[in-house]
């Protein structure tokens, strides 16, 4: 089989279409691997800094990204009639939640319709994007079949046979930004394919670069094991979050009950409440699968309490906010309020889906003048959601003093919480940094 030569040769070229979070590492890992990459983005502001060897994403360094160009093992453009030159063809898209909490599978259908103009005998398309199981199936295998009669010049009406003519799998991420303990080549590859020839070639691809592939049966099986995953993670989350506020009441420490709930040794996994999810899986692969559900009449009411909980937590920092300026005789309204923090999670400059920004919106609902600081957001830009016209302003004495409130939501490990605390007014920590770090008192709320 030629494409499996390419893969053993290195010498197939690999297509990547999105070039973020998912996309980038994974398109570095098979140019250090010896693989031509060229990666294809919408978006035209990245394409000539991938060209001149910059990162646009804090925790990729620059070097990475400009030894493979400069080996020319990596490229990019926004041209997509360059597709028939990959050999591989790896999908790294969007795959958010409309305004009604359902799936929005515009960038998937938009790049399976634009792979099926071009697409051509012999290619292997992975999709990597989180979504529902059945996604592959239903929507990219339909449009690859009929991409002969797509393409210009073919009239004969024949399809292609998906397992001779092309082949079709499914490949969950698990990219984990800024883990220094895991990279995209020492994370076990999930991989499943339409037919046993679409299986054998995808894992013989992801095989080159990543320590450890796990087969399964199908599309459909390697769909949903993304989403048990996170699926698993937000359950438990929502439990913890759960607890806070009923240990709260009790005046009983969340996190201590935890800390000690961890030194058994087995049957015990440790989780940990916060302001909110974020991040592109946890607050959003859970509905995935509640949507698809309904389609085989089942209800899933545990994922749906889950969810329900942890959209509920930026509500609750809010207001134990209130309650904590009410006890000091003031009013939420007209009080300044700095949130620390506006990445989802600490020490890296990715906002998506990061609860900070709903506690900004919360905030200023209720009418408080609202600040933030972030070690690596300078300035706030536009998502899906929210479009705050917002600069991360200095953590200096004068600052500090200022803010009747101080929200930590992020932590950070650059914060320095010793000087935070001795300089703010009032403190609610989401995240236990300051009782971490030995500052508890009368000025410091737990949320």
């Amino acid at each position: 089989m030629e494409l499996l030569d390419k893969i053993k040769n290195r010498t197939a070229k690999i297509g990547i279409i999105g070039l973020g979070y998912v996309g980038l590492p994974l398109a570095l890992e098979f140019a250090k691997k010896g693989f031509e990459v060229i990666g294809f983005d919408v978006d035209e502001k990245k394409i000539p800094l991938i060209q001149k060897g910059k990162s646009y994403i804090k925790h990729i360094k620059e070097e990475r990204i400009k030894e493979a160009v400069d080996a020319k093992k990596f490229s990019a453009t926004s041209d997509f009639s360059r597709l028939p030159e990959a050999d591989a063809i790896i999908i790294c898209v969007p795959t958010p939640l409309d305004e009604h909490r359902e799936p929005d599978m515009t960038y998937i259908v938009n790049t399976a319709d634009v792979i099926s103009k071009y697409l051509r005998k012999g290619q292997l398309v992975s999709l990597e994007s989180t979504t529902y199981p059945g996604t592959t199936d239903e929507i990219l295998l339909p449009l690859f079949e009929d991409a002969p009669n797509i393409q210009k010049g073919t009239k004969d009406g024949k399809k292609f046979k998906v397992g001779e003519d092309f082949y079709l799998a499914f490949s969950p991420e698990r990219e984990d930004p800024n883990n220094a303990n895991y990279s995209t080549a020492t994370i076990p590859k999930v991989v499943g394919g339409y037919t046993p020839e679409c299986l054998k070639t995808a894992n013989a691809l992801y095989s080159s670069i990543i320590v450890k592939t796990v087969p399964v049966s199908s599309t459909r099986a390697a769909e949903a094991t993304k989403l048990l995953e996170n699926i698993y993670r937000s359950v438990n989350i929502a439990l913890v979050n759960e607890l806070k506020m009923v240990f709260d009441r009790m005046n009983i420490d969340v996190w201590e009950v935890i800390e000690a709930a961890s030194t058994k040794p087995f049957g015990y996994h440790p989780f940990y409440p916060g302001p909110g999810l974020g991040g592109h899986c946890i607050p959003i692969d859970p509905f995935y699968l509640t949507w698809k559900a309904r389609e085989f009449e089942v209800h899933t009411r545990f994922i749906e309490l889950a969810g329900e909980i942890n959209t509920h937590m930026p509500y609750y920092v809010v207001q134990r906010a209130a309650e904590a300026l009410n006890e000091r005789k003031k009013s939420l309204n007209g009080s300044k309020v700095l949130i620390l923090g506006i990445a989802y999670k600490k020490d890296i400059d990715d906002v998506r889906e990061s609860p900070s920004l709903r506690l900004i919106e919360l905030f200023k609902q209720k009418g408080a003048d609202v600040s933030y600081n972030d070690l690596f957001i300078k300035k706030l830009w536009k998502t899906r959601k929210y479009n705050y016209d917002m600069e991360s302003v200095e953590l200096n004495e004068q600052n500090l003093k200022k803010y009747d409130l101080v929200v930590l939501s992020t932590d950070h490990t650059g914060y320095d919480y010793d000087f935070i605390y001795k300089h703010s007014n009032l403190i609610v920590d989401t995240r236990n940094a300051f009782r971490k770090n030995g500052l508890i008192n009368g000025k410091v709320v737990k949320a």
